[in-house]
């Protein structure tokens, strides 16, 4: 073994916040509620809902996004996401700012590969990271690994990181409204806006992951084009580690997506790696 124990610890921490975080904001599921309860005129009702359904059946797209979590972490991520059944695809995360982007800095970590699967999703290490981690190329975090609290949260954010999330968890809004026609990518599309009150958030799994993420509101806005598909999406709210934003374009919907697994014997498993270091992951 080439690295001590504390500073491989801290890498798998760093490199918890930073995937994790490329998803936060994104996860819902349907509301229970009655949708002539959902507080927005039926017009928006109905275009928010054709929305939902032409984006879920895309299935696939390229995704661009910015996040901003507080002086934690900022990142930058690019790639291809799928989500029929289950969510699978690969991103690369650049991390830009943020107390974990120094960590993982001091590692000798800008940018890494991470490839989502089914049950799990891995992170690349350089080969220079891996020699000093022990010689494997790649950590593994499973999903179901990822235990209670938090770590069910990021489980959850992890496998619903996919457009029509976002037009789920807007039509939980008790004040969504149409902005009005707006260019984005110089494609005309119809901006949609609304504010999430946590504790009214009709689906208790999606407002039991923002309360454990100390969200008490949150606001949503969407851009969705003449095909009734999610172009853009803008969302804040300020959690336990500071305000939280993130910003996200999606293209190029049905797009062929592939994540293949790493070779198992290049692979290090995250919740192993705390066990034998004293650590949780959730």
């Amino acid at each position: 073994m080439k690295c001590t124990n504390g500073r491989r610890v801290a890498l798998a921490v760093a490199m918890t916040a930073a995937l994790t975080g490329a998803a936060a904001c994104t996860s819902s599921e349907p509301s229970d509620k009655p949708e002539g309860d959902r507080g927005a005129s039926s017009a928006s009702l109905t275009a928010l809902r054709a929305a939902e359904r032409s984006t879920e059946r895309a299935a696939s797209a390229k995704v661009r996004s910015t996040t901003v979590m507080g002086t934690q972490l900022s990142l930058e991520a690019d790639g291809a996401l799928g989500w029929s059944g289950g969510l699978t695809g690969t991103l690369t995360i650049t991390y830009t700012g943020g107390t974990s982007a120094e960590m993982m800095r001091a590692l000798g970590i800008t940018s890494m590969e991470a490839r989502y699967l089914p049950d799990a999703y891995y992170a690349r290490l350089s080969d220079a990271l891996a020699e000093k981690a022990g010689g494997k190329h790649w950590i593994r975090y499973a999903y179901d690994d990822l235990g209670g609290g938090a770590g069910a949260s990021f489980a959850d954010q992890l496998r619903n990181t996919t457009p029509n999330q976002s037009v789920k968890l807007l039509l939980d809004c008790g004040d969504v409204r149409k902005v009005g026609e707006e260019k984005v990518g110089g494609q005309t599309t119809t901006h949609y806006s609304g504010t999430v009150e946590v504790s009214e958030v009709a689906d208790a799994r999606l407002r039991k992951q923002l309360q454990q993420a100390g969200v008490t509101t949150e606001t949503v806005d969407i851009w969705v084009d003449a095909r009734n598909l999610l172009v853009k999406k803008v969302e804040k709210g300020r959690t336990a580690a500071g305000e939280l934003t993130q910003t996200a374009y999606y293209s190029d919907y049905g797009v062929r997506v592939s994540a293949e697994r790493p070779p198992a014997g290049d692979t290090e498993d995250f919740g192993k790696l705390l066990e034998q270091h004293g650590g949780s992951a959730s």
